[in-house]
C-alpha cells in the first residue's frame, strides 16, 4: 500500500517541493507511506520508493543513493534480526514512512518484532575492520554516517522504530546557513 498526503501548504502552494534553494524551501509538508510485508524479495521496491521521492523532492544523485543505501541497511536489519526465524506472528511487515517538511527529508522504517540496543552496539574501527577481512556488520555504523540524524525507539514486540533525517541543505558545510549565523 502507497499513500501520499499533503499535510499542510503554506503561501498557497500545492506542490510538495519545487527546486530546492535557499529562496525557494519547500512550503508544504508532505507524508509518504509504503506499508510492506518484510521480504527480502520487497528490498527493491523499497529502495525504488524511497529513491523516487528523494529525486522528486530535489536531492542530487549522490544523496540519493545515500538515503536509498540507509533506507536498504536499517529494513536489511528488520528481516535479518527483528523477524529472525521462528517469532512468525502474521505481523512481519514493513511501514516505510517520509515525512518531508521545508528543511528535512525525514525517513522512518517501523517494524514490530524484536528489538535491540542501538547503544550497545559498538560502532567498527574501520582500519581493524578491513585489516581483518569481515563480511557485514555496518548496517548501524552506514546509517549514521549517510545521513544527518539518526534516531532509534524500541519496544520490543510493539513497535520498534529507526528515524533517519537528511537536509536538503548540508548544514555542517553550507555557505548560506554561516552566513547568516554571521548576520544575527
Amino acid at each position: 500500500m502507497f499513500v501520499k498526503r499533503i499535510v499542510g501548504t503554506g503561501l498557497g502552494s500545492q506542490q510538495c517541493v519545487n527546486q530546492i534553494g535557499y529562496e525557494d524551501m519547500p512550503t508544504t509538508e508532505c507524508e509518504y507511506q509504503l506499508r510492506i510485508p518484510s521480504e527480502t524479495d520487497n528490498l527493491e521496491l523499497i529502495r525504488d520508493f524511497v529513491s523516487k521521492v528523494a529525486e522528486k523532492v530535489g536531492f542530487k544523485s549522490d544523496d540519493v543513493g545515500k538515503i536509498e543505501l540507509a533506507c536498504d541497511e536499517a529494513c536489511t536489519n528488520v528481516m535479518k534480526h527483528a523477524y529472525a526465524s521462528g517469532q512468525k506472528n502474521g505481523k512481519e511487515s514493513l511501514d516505510i514512512l517520509i515525512q518531508i517538511d521545508y528543511d528535512k527529508f525525514t525517513l522512518v522504517v517501523t517494524d514490530h518484532g524484536r528489538g535491540f540496543d542501538p547503544d550497545a552496539i559498538k560502532l567498527p574501527d574501520m582500519k581493524e575492520y578491513l585489516a581483518q577481512l569481515k563480511v557485514g556488520g555496518l548496517g548501524i555504523y552506514l546509517m549514521k554516517t549517510l545521513m544527518d540524524e539518526v534516531d532509534y525507539q524500541m519496544q520490543p514486540g510493539v513497535r520498534n522504530q529507526v528515524k533517519m533525517v537528511k537536509y536538503f541543505i548540508d548544514k555542517k558545510n553550507s555557505k548560506l546557513i554561516e552566513s547568516e549565523k554571521e548576520n544575527k
